[in-house]
């Protein structure tokens, strides 16, 4: 079969479409005839050697996947690896049958970014009405979901966006103020918008931005910290902190795999949405799977709105 596989790290360039044996599915695993395969910047980390979990060499990026079982059975599953191919091999219980009326662009990024972004607002912050939430990357797979999620809850939604692109897609779905995330004044910037300090803040970036997130927030805020796409971790700073009494959490939607009715919870609940139309998950284009290093460029440019994938079938 033909997968992308990388033979050393680096830049794009090392994702080459070569011819692998087809994977084995254990007894607890599903082969996937792969119809869409998601790109993340977990498989940017991968191919840069920046992944807080060692990467072996060499190696098929690709943590999510759309296609069909043996069976016929259309599903959506995240892997550990092995997403950027033909077939993949998927864990029965990180895989979740996609149903008809639901298409493989909307189904796409549901488990990873969308769970995310479920578990994020109502899992770990326990976001309620009224409340001032502070979403990062408002145009992205995860926080276009996140603003939409979080509107329909009943938050106020104070949106992060790179360009005036981004701002004015954030506010069309639900988001209530959006804001430039330069990073310097940005904390003023918030508080200016929202009419005052935000109660939760989600933040995935790290550095400078982190310090003025936690600048924004109220006393007694809530930080949520998912991601760390500006580089290496960042030190907390533990006085700016105590200073609000701040509550930091940490999240990783991997460990939730263990967690029972958790996922399944999710999924459904998502599922539910998009059928509402109260969740519409953002398609930023879909590459052949030979254009994989064109894709990991739109990624990390950030020239796209929504969600990346590969179609392995081209």
């Amino acid at each position: 079969m033909r997968a992308v596989v990388m033979e050393r790290f680096g830049g794009p360039e090392v994702l080459r479409v070569v011819r692998v044996p087809e994977p084995r599915p254990g007894p607890e695993e599903l082969l996937v005839d792969v119809v869409r395969a998601g790109v993340n910047w977990t498989d940017v980390h991968a191919r840069t050697n920046s992944s807080w979990a060692p990467v072996e060499l060499p190696h098929v990026p690709g943590a999510e996947v759309v296609g069909r079982t043996a069976e016929g059975r259309r599903v959506v599953g995240l892997t550990l690896a092995g997403g950027y191919a033909e077939r993949a091999v998927v864990d029965r219980r990180m895989a979740w049958e996609v149903p008809e009326d639901i298409g493989d662009d909307e189904a796409m990024p549901l488990p990873l970014q969308g769970q995310a972004a479920w578990h994020l607002l109502f899992t770990v912050a326990r976001i309620r009405p009224g409340q001032r939430v502070l979403v990062p990357a408002a145009a992205g797979a995860l926080g276009s979901m996140a603003v939409q999620l979080a509107a329909e809850a009943g938050a106020r939604v104070i949106a992060l966006g790179s360009t005036e692109e981004r701002r004015q897609l954030a506010l069309a779905l639900g988001a209530e103020v959006a804001v430039d995330s330069a990073p310097e004044g940005l904390a003023e910037r918030v508080r200016d918008a929202a009419g005052g300090p935000v109660d939760v803040a989600l933040e995935m970036t790290g550095g400078p931005v982190l310090h003025e997130t936690i600048a924004a927030l109220a006393p007694r805020g809530r930080l949520v910290i998912y991601g760390c796409v500006g580089g290496a971790p960042t030190d907390l700073p533990t006085r700016a902190l105590m200073d609000r009494s701040v509550t930091v959490s940490t999240f990783w939607l991997p460990h939730l795999r263990e967690a029972g009715a958790a996922l399944p919870t999710s999924m459904a609940a998502l599922y539910d949405a998009v059928r509402r139309g109260t969740l519409r998950p953002m398609n930023g284009g879909v590459y052949p799977l030979g254009e994989a290093p064109a894709a990991h460029r739109a990624l990390t440019a950030r020239t796209h709105l929504g969600k990346l994938a590969l179609d392995p079938s081209r």
